[in-house]
């Protein structure tokens, strides 16, 4: 069996800008990231600006960092709904009881409003 390269590569870039943005979010430099993840402030920047690929450990501790669905860069051709209901999930996973049963209650009313819309 003859063993065949993928001609498919994965773009860095969009994902880079959204660790970039959630990094901003938190108030958190890139000589704080690059502290956390054991890696020089250069690195940081080029993963966030250039599109340089991660190492595996690094990509991994990235996204959990920042709650970053990872699907829509992996898949982009995912529908939007299906992206937004897994970043959700992300989010809901973080959480305390609490905070899930006022979510719960929030989308109880979304739900019981939809009939009175227009009405």
């Amino acid at each position: 069996m003859k063993n065949e390269k993928s001609e498919r590569k994965f773009d860095f870039r969009p994902m880079g800008l959204a660790i970039k943005k959630a990094r901003e979010k938190k108030g958190m430099t890139q000589e704080q990231l690059a502290d956390i993840i054991g890696r020089d402030t250069r690195t940081v920047m080029y993963h966030e600006n250039d599109g340089q690929h991660p190492s595996l450990d690094i990509f991994y501790q990235l996204a959990t960092m920042f709650d970053l669905s990872v699907d829509e860069y992996f898949y982009p051709d995912m529908g939007a709904d299906e992206a937004a209901k897994k970043r959700i999930n992300i989010q809901l996973n973080s959480l305390s009881e609490n905070e899930l049963r006022l979510v719960e209650g929030i989308i109880n009313a979304i739900i019981e409003n939809r009939g009175t819309e227009g009405a």
